[in-house]
């Protein structure tokens, strides 16, 4: 274990599979008192089960961030209370996964919840924890961007609509908690050899052989590019976006 982040705590969002799991186990490697969170108990327990047989620290808090201040306020004092009142790291991963659909197909339901999920929860969050980092000293907030969200993409405007407003945040909470003491950042992916990913490999395939890198990003390359945007070598790092995407976005 590395100790870059010994003595901290981190909330990740949506840990409980692909880039958030992998992100989970990559801050608790550093030494971090890692809180994981998702709406599934059986996979939370099991990111938490790997990272203490590896000799780290975890505890998983179940919730769906679809349910609006009520879910986000219970998640807030849950993890406040397993923190020991201090929170210094949130990782505003999850999002809702949508396949690629035409916007005039796209159900007003579905709309709703990508916006509750991708961009209402983490807003509410942020506004919760961002505070407290700011009146305990300080904090980073790490939060998940994608290419989706700085290029336009045929079939994709529901879920680039989401992503762009994480980037869009991203600098206005670095404006308003940086001053504070409050680091925001983001890290935007590019196709990623996710579970779900590698199911549409052959989609992917011909985005990812046009670019620099000739391959899919692996989680475990987000989850680096995140922790340290969360640790002391980015400590004058403020609004920025680190992309790992094999090149794809300077093309």
């Amino acid at each position: 274990m590395n100790t870059n982040l010994k003595g901290r705590s981190a909330l990740v969002t949506g840990a409980t599979t692909g880039i958030g799991r992998a992100i989970a186990v990559a801050l608790a490697e550093e030494g971090a008192h890692v809180i994981a969170t998702g709406r599934n108990t059986e996979r939370g327990a099991a990111v938490v089960t790997e990272i203490r047989e590896a000799g780290g620290r975890a505890d998983f808090v179940a919730a769906d961030l679809a349910g609006g201040s009520a879910a986000v306020d219970a998640l807030a004092d849950q993890v406040a209370g397993l923190a020991g009142g201090r929170l210094d790291v949130l990782v505003n991963n999850a999002a809702l996964l949508i396949n690629p659909q035409a916007t005039g197909e796209l159900p007003e339901e579905l709309i709703d919840r990508a916006f509750a999920v991708s961009v209402k929860a983490p807003t509410l969050l942020t506004g919760r924890i961002a505070p407290r980092m700011a009146a305990a000293g300080g904090g980073a907030i790490v939060n998940l961007g994608s290419i989706n969200g700085v290029r336009g993409m045929a079939g994709s405007a529901l879920y680039s609509m989401t992503k762009a407003a994480m980037h869009s945040l991203t600098k206005s909470w670095a404006a308003e908690f940086g001053p504070a003491g409050v680091r925001v950042n983001t890290v935007a992916p590019g196709p990623t050899s996710t579970e779900r990913n590698e199911q549409i490999r052959d989609r992917l395939e011909p985005m990812v052989a046009a670019t620099p890198g000739r391959r899919l990003t692996t989680p475990s390359e987000v989850a680096a590019a995140v922790v340290f945007l969360a640790g002391d070598g980015a400590a004058n790092i403020h609004g920025a976006t680190l992309f790992v995407d094999g090149g794809f976005t300077s093309l």
